[in-house]
């Protein structure tokens, strides 16, 4: 029995190789987010953790009512995926992984407004601690931001926006 445990361990070892010298092992990074236009049959874009590293995010410090004292997100402003779109009106509906969904105005995606976060503290986050995607405010920057209609758009474990113009 021993014999053929090590014959199978060998021939599954061989079989990781062989998938590595192809170049399967390396496989793409998941899209963590889809951007669509409501009616569309596919989303217009989709982005992986690289894609949206790769859209200047920028980082600020504030507090939230759900986590304790000051933390520092880093991500995408929502005014760069809104215009990568090419829409100035209308409403997002942000969807969570679990199809969980808020409407956030087009017009709260303006400099300085909120962004797609993909770090908090300097690291990702996990679906368990409210990643991979959490729609955060400057919370601490504007008090017009501090109320229950703006804590409400915060969605966290965000995977999918579609635009209704």
């Amino acid at each position: 029995m021993r014999g053929l445990i090590s014959q199978v361990a060998a021939l599954a070892s061989l079989a990781v190789m062989a998938c590595v010298a192809a170049g399967f092992a390396d496989e793409a990074q998941p899209v963590l987010l889809s951007v669509g236009v409501e009616g569309a049959a596919e989303p217009a874009a989709q982005y992986t953790i690289e894609d949206l590293r790769a859209l200047a995010p920028v980082t600020f410090e504030t507090e939230t009512i759900w986590t304790t004292g000051p933390q520092q997100f880093t991500g995408v402003p929502l005014a760069v995926l809104v215009g990568r779109m090419d829409v100035s009106s209308g409403r997002l509906v942000a969807y969570a992984v679990n199809d969980y969904a808020v409407e956030i105005p087009v017009a709260d995606a303006v400099d300085g407004g909120p962004i797609v976060a993909f770090e908090r503290n300097g690291a990702e986050m996990s679906l368990r601690n409210k990643g991979p995607l959490w729609v955060v405010y400057p919370y601490d920057s504007n008090p017009a931001y501090r109320t229950e209609e703006v804590f409400s758009r915060s969605i966290w474990q965000l995977d999918r926006i579609v635009i209704q113009p």
